[in-house]
């Protein structure tokens, strides 16, 4: 295969090290017809750009840009998507580690099934490189999709460091909406309403966490532990969260989202409907009956610890706020 493959890759006050690592993983790919487009997001470290500019000058697959004022994650990789001209475009992170084959089979799985998007599993690892999962379908619950699946409407399906998509979905994802607030989300969901999506469950990659993710890595310890530092353990603080970090900013502004990026009837009658749950459940202080929504909307393989949790948070805010406080 001679197709071209963009990887897009965006940094900004990245730590050097890492960053090293993730780009030499790039650039030692068994696939070689790739362009590496890195935008750095005014990160003002003159290390940094040196690190960049030394890679720029040795390999011709690179193109480099900086930023002269700060983007934010999501429009940077507009950016990206911007300059990206290949018929095929992966996303990166600044602090992964790609196995060898990640491009090479990523293509081929796409290419063979004839679908928009495929997303792949990875390991996750600490800051030191220790393997904390080494099975992040089954840590996260990642909903398992081959074709069309309406989770792909509802939910976020793989993070973007895990995909590689069409220039057709790109095409469609431009330019970014007001609304947009996951562009691995937005990608998915326009490879669901195109040709599908595909997965490769063996894993190709290590996804690093560390205390700077941005989207993703962090659990659900780790998100409350911030908000109850910040907001205190009260009850009233608990519906706060469950709102605001819960369900607007993880699944109700996404189906907004979608919402504004489709012109199908059928689409459009389904999120409605979920953003109208959402918004019903979000209303419910103690319990909200409404648990065959859920199913409806919601339920997928691979994912009973995660729906458990969901449903708990959705439809038992009062034990919620019971795990929230002790927890």
């Amino acid at each position: 295969m001679r197709e071209k493959v963009d990887i897009l890759l965006a940094t900004y006050r990245s730590n050097i090290k890492f960053l090293k690592m993730q780009i030499d993983s790039i650039l030692n790919q068994t696939y070689k017809n790739i362009n590496l487009i890195i935008s750095d997001d005014n990160s003002n470290d003159e290390e940094l750009k040196k690190i960049l500019e030394e890679y720029k000058n040795k390999d011709n697959r690179i193109q480099l840009y900086f930023q002269e004022k700060n983007l934010g994650y999501i429009k940077n990789f507009e950016f990206l998507l911007e300059k990206s001209s290949a018929d095929y475009i992966m996303y990166s992170d600044h602090d992964d580690i790609w196995y060898p084959k990640k491009v090479e089979k990523s293509l081929k799985e796409l290419v063979q099934d004839e679908v928009d998007l495929v997303y792949v599993n990875g390991r996750q690892i600490d800051q030191e490189g220790k393997v904390l999962h080494s099975n992040y379908f089954k840590y996260k619950n990642m909903p398992l999709i081959y074709g069309k699946n309406k989770l792909a409407i509802s939910r976020c399906i793989g993070i973007g460091c895990s995909q590689i998509f069409t220039k057709n979905v790109r095409d469609k994802m431009l330019p970014f909406k007001e609304s947009v607030m996951a562009h691995d989300w937005l990608a998915a969901f326009i490879a669901n309403e195109q040709k599908g999506i595909a997965y490769i469950e063996k894993p190709l990659f290590d996804y690093r966490l560390h205390t700077n993710n941005v989207f993703g890595g962090r659990n659900l310890s780790q998100n409350l532990a911030r908000w109850k530092e910040k907001n205190g353990k009260t009850f009233k603080s608990y519906l706060k969260y469950r709102k605001e970090d819960v369900i607007d900013k993880a699944y109700l502004s996404g189906a907004k989202m979608c919402l504004d990026y489709t012109k199908k009837q059928s689409t459009i009658k389904f999120l409605n409907e979920i953003i109208n749950y959402y918004t019903s459940i979000e209303k419910s202080k103690y319990i909200n009956f409404q648990i065959y929504k859920y199913f409806k909307y919601l339920y997928g393989n691979n994912m009973i610890k995660k729906m458990c949790k969901e449903i708990l948070i959705f439809h038992f805010p009062i034990l919620g706020y019971l795990k929230f406080k002790i927890g």
